[in-house]
């Protein structure tokens, strides 16, 4: 892989994403995410950076465990509302060309013969330029809307997964043979029938007979992104991704879980270097640090610790309202607090800090300074072993246009930003060209293509 970082601009179409209370700015367009142009703009912006990707998150469900009920979160904006991810991908395509777009949705929301065809759709009117974040979803009330009774135990999400993609690898990778579609005018014939097949599978979750409806895209299966924390999700991110989210608090953590996650990879016969790995990362720049000190300043001045708890309580399905968001941790009595917590608490740096400022504090790893100081923390990350950052945004767009017009040309001069696309599908461009545009031979959808038959 080439030495350079790769940048998604981290995004949601909602109100607020991961930086609660920014959204009263008056210099932020997050109220207007229902308007096309503002993301239109946003993805112009981002092309003239060099971004990589627009990384669109999503959930199909509240956060609900902060007080029992989900006031705080539709109060804060807090991911509630939230519209569709996709929807916005044929848009910002058409008024781009090279910045691909990765989207996020989870196996428990569409039947995978359905959501094949969405992919195949997306990746033919992007001209290959989409990606998929497999997600098994946390919200309970997720698996309660869907008709699963509540949200499926951990374990048995993760083994619907490897179901769900081995599905959609038999209807992407081997339903249809690469010399299907002839286009004989003449002959009055689009495709040649022996040449599409059937996938008869009949498994735990899925039967599905196909064949796949839509013809092969550039890259067949989009690129596949994952984020899995939990010692099962990483197992599954490291046989099936190409591009793996992490969230270290700082550049050793970050190796911790890149070796980790490499040496799971090689067990299931990929080599690990065929793995992406992005830290999520805010960033506050300044020509000057007390500039950036000053912003760092409003954007405190704005945060909602109860936006932030709540958000945190969501995620680890643990109702934290029981603790005083102003109380100093050093007060809090670890013996009297429970697993996760207890552990946050007694990982925090300073125990001066309210148990509001920690939380946000582990949900958000933050470099402020002018751009030659961030390109000295971003090349550290680099050494630890992480190819690319989600870049998270405080106010939309300007914290995407103070780092592509501040950091970006720094870290092109340091080599550590491309100064152009590759050419091809997003799978070419994430490997500056180094992979072909479909899944190569070493992953485990390469083993549901069917053999080239004689002619």
């Amino acid at each position: 892989m080439a030495a350079r970082l790769r940048f998604n601009a981290f995004t949601m179409n909602c109100v607020s994403h991961i930086h609660h209370g920014q959204w009263r700015r008056p210099d932020t367009r997050q109220l207007d995410y229902l308007d096309l142009d503002t993301w239109v703009d946003l993805a112009k912006t981002l092309e003239r950076g060099k971004f990589d990707a627009i990384f669109l998150a999503d959930v199909i469900g509240t956060y609900d465990v902060y007080g029992g009920n989900r006031d705080v979160a539709v109060e804060e904006g807090l991911q509630t509302p939230v519209n569709d991810p996709s929807l916005l991908i044929p848009a910002l395509a058409y008024a781009t060309k090279d910045i691909g777009f990765a989207f996020t949705q989870s196996i428990l929301q569409e039947h995978p013969f359905n959501y094949a065809r969405r992919l195949s759709t997306l990746d033919h009117i992007t001209n290959g330029r989409v990606g998929w974040n497999v997600v098994t979803s946390y919200l309970e009330d997720t698996g309660r809307n869907l008709g699963y009774g509540g949200l499926p135990p951990h374990d048995e999400r993760y083994e619907r997964a490897d179901e769900y993609l081995d599905v959609i690898y038999k209807l992407l990778e081997a339903s249809w043979d690469d010399d299907a579609v002839i286009k004989d005018t003449e002959n009055g014939i689009y495709a040649d029938p022996a040449k599409i097949h059937n996938i008869d599978h009949v498994g735990k979750y899925f039967d599905v007979v196909g064949p796949h409806v839509s013809e092969p895209s550039p890259q067949r299966t989009p690129i596949l992104f994952q984020a899995g924390a939990s010692t099962r999700g990483r197992a599954f991110a490291a046989k099936h991704a190409e591009a793996i989210f992490i969230a270290g608090r700082n550049p050793q953590g970050a190796k911790a879980h890149v070796d980790e996650v490499k040496q799971n990879a090689a067990q299931y016969g990929r080599n690990p270097d065929d793995i992406l790995f992005y830290q999520g990362l805010s960033f506050v720049v300044g020509g000057t640090e007390e500039e950036a000190q000053r912003k760092k300043a409003e954007i405190d001045e704005y945060a909602s610790t109860r936006g932030y708890a709540a958000h945190f309580a969501g995620g680890i399905g643990i109702d934290v309202s029981q603790f005083d968001l102003d109380e100093p941790v050093g007060n809090i009595e670890t013996n009297k607090v429970q697993g996760i917590v207890k552990g946050l608490v007694e990982a925090a740096p300073d125990k001066t800090w309210t148990f509001g400022e920690l939380v946000r504090w582990a949900t958000d790893t933050q470099i402020v300074g002018t751009p030659e100081q961030i390109a000295d923390e971003l090349q550290l990350w680099a050494d630890a072993g992480v190819d690319g950052v989600n870049v998270m945004y405080h106010v939309t767009p300007g914290s995407f246009e103070d780092f592509v017009d501040g950091v970006i040309p720094v870290l092109q001069d340091r080599g550590l930003a491309q100064r152009e696309y590759a050419p091809g599908t997003l799978r070419e461009k994430l490997t500056d060209g180094a992979s072909g545009p479909r899944l190569n031979d070493r992953h485990p959808a390469a083993g549901r293509r069917r053999a080239p038959q004689p002619a």
